[in-house]
């Protein structure tokens, strides 16, 4: 793997620079699966850095602020050079934190500023880079929870704001509070709902998008069929739809033009749904960072080597179809999504 480092594009009108593809820390405290491999997980973070990935993604959510705490020593000993971005909003139950039925949506202001001060403890920082909503409570005015974010900034707590799953009406209210850097959604080639809506504001108001699962949870990269039969009893994959029954099934087959550019490119299939996912800049014209999450120097090193690889024409016609015939929906509860409210 060489040690050349990956470019770098603005987040955003006015956001930060950082490397062209994000890692995502969730998995490494977090739904999928057993321990983490402590030790391996470190490395893949520095070795992220020294390959020039600079925007790390956490919530406090994670492992209920656990994933915070894991990345901390590596946040404040490279805080020069890496853009931090954690998240606010979703409530776990501490009983079963991977239940999303028994989860609660928190957007209300002074819940911001409690789960803010947090995150700070947490990750023993003074501020953070890119402050998220991570999902979007409906009952509580949008106008009262962007406000209450911007007060954030404007005390140094926060350096710039970015929401998760908001609509493109959402995003078009938000920005005219305060600006926003980034749009953190779904985007892969199983999941491209936001291309409806979504993409076409943020491409008008100058803010990025970061599309988190950009390998559909590992599903794209084949490392699954059936999450019910493949993966552990602790893996929150096997509660969805996409990945379990007749769902997996049908789904498993929608993969055969990757395997074919795969093979005929000597790359991976991951490698095939990052290019994808990483050419959207250019086709929709704004900035597009994914975040792909690993918890693996190896699959690290195989992510950012998708950076360098660019489909034709011919084969992102290929791949163009495979959204449409997906079966199942991203969640089992579409509710706390942008799709689900659109």
């Amino acid at each position: 793997m060489s040690n050349e480092k990956i470019a770098r594009v603005a987040l955003g009108n006015g956001g930060p620079e950082v490397g062209v593809q994000g890692l995502g820390c969730m998995g490494m405290s977090f739904a999928y699966g057993p321990t983490t491999d402590e030790a391996e997980a470190r490395a893949t973070l520095e070795r992220a850095l020294e390959l020039g990935v600079t925007l790390y993604d956490t919530a406090d959510m994670y492992a209920m602020g656990e994933n915070e705490k894991f990345i901390a020593p590596f946040i404040q000993a490279n805080r020069e050079h890496v853009v931090l971005a954690t998240k606010f909003a979703i409530s776990p139950d501490p009983e079963d934190p991977t239940n999303p039925a028994k989860r609660t949506i928190r957007n209300e202001p002074a819940y911001i500023r409690e789960a803010v001060e947090g995150s700070l403890r947490r990750l023993g920082v003074e501020q953070i880079d890119l402050y998220y909503m991570h999902r979007r409570n409906p009952e509580v005015p949008l106008a009262e929870s962007v406000g209450a974010m911007a007060e954030l900034v404007a005390e140094g707590k926060v350096k710039h704001l970015g929401l998760s799953e908001v609509t493109g009406n959402e995003l078009r209210e938000a920005h005219t509070v305060h600006p926003i850097a980034a749009v953190q959604s779904e985007w892969s080639l199983f999941s491209r709902d936001i291309e409806e809506n979504v993409v076409p504001v943020a491409r008008e108001l100058g803010v990025a998008l970061v599309p988190y699962s950009p390998l559909g949870r590992g599903f794209l990269t084949g490392s699954f069929a059936n999450a019910e039969k493949e993966l552990s009893s602790d893996d929150w994959r096997r509660t969805q739809p996409r990945f379990t029954g007749d769902n997996a099934s049908s789904n498993v087959a929608l993969l055969e033009p990757l395997r074919r550019i795969a093979e005929a490119r000597g790359v991976t299939l991951a490698q095939v749904a990052l290019a994808w996912v990483q050419q959207r800049a250019v086709v929709v014209g704004l900035t597009v960072v994914p975040i792909p999450g690993t918890r693996k120097r190896s699959r690290l090193e195989e992510n950012v080597g998708a950076t360098r690889v660019e489909l034709t024409a011919d084969e992102l016609a290929a791949l163009e179809p495979i959204a449409g015939k997906v079966a199942g929906d991203r969640y089992p509860d579409m509710r706390f999504t942008s799709a689900g409210r659109e």
